[in-house]
């Protein structure tokens, strides 16, 4: 029977017996990495956050606290969560914009920056190179080509703007208050919004 161990490395840190993790590699307090997952050398991942099943994760990547993983996510070198970020299962982060077999392009790893409580449903596409604000989320299945405002709804194939959602995940109405928790938003202009 396999099971979730403590690994000397990583005090508070409980990492499933199927995982592997690389030396270098900071892991915050209380995060916890489950099953078949790999995470790789020169990576931080911060305290509190959730590693689902058969996640990579790395090289060189940045996750901040509290995140949360789903099952089968790669996060490649070049992408940066910040604090509180949701990826849903399945999600993908690219590394370069046109990618070929037989053509190099370590190089040219575009950076992708996902801010502080977004949330990435599953199978949704994140293309490299692009930054996703705060608090935005992108439906399931959607396909981020460009830059996402804060608190923006994005669905579809290209993502496109179809409503804003409050910091608690709730989508507003033409209000722009949280049905959830009453907070108020106030649009700055047709393609930015703010907290009030």
């Amino acid at each position: 029977m396999t099971q979730m161990g403590e690994d000397s490395r990583f005090p508070g840190v409980l990492i499933h017996e199927s995982s592997y993790v690389d030396d270098p590699v900071a892991i915050g307090p209380g995060t916890r990495i489950w099953h078949f997952s790999h995470v790789l050398g020169q990576v931080t991942v911060g305290a509190n956050c959730t590693v689902g099943q058969n996640v990579v994760i790395g090289p060189r990547v940045a996750i901040g606290n509290g995140c949360r993983i789903q099952n089968n996510v790669s996060i490649y070198e070049g992408v940066t969560l910040e604090d509180d970020v949701f990826c849903g299962p399945s999600c993908v982060f690219t590394n370069v914009v046109n990618p070929r077999s037989f053509v190099s392009r370590k190089a040219e790893f575009a950076p992708t920056l996902v801010k502080k409580g977004a949330s990435i449903g599953a199978n949704a596409t994140i293309v490299c190179g692009r930054t996703i604000g705060r608090y935005a989320f992108i439906a399931a299945g959607a396909v981020v080509t460009k830059d996402v405002a804060d608190f923006a709804l994005m669905a579809g194939v290209p993502a496109r703007r179809i409503g804003w959602m409050s910091k608690a995940g709730m989508r507003l109405s033409s209000d722009l208050v949280c049905p959830l928790d009453g907070s108020r938003y106030e649009l700055v202009s047709a393609q930015e919004l703010r907290a009030t």
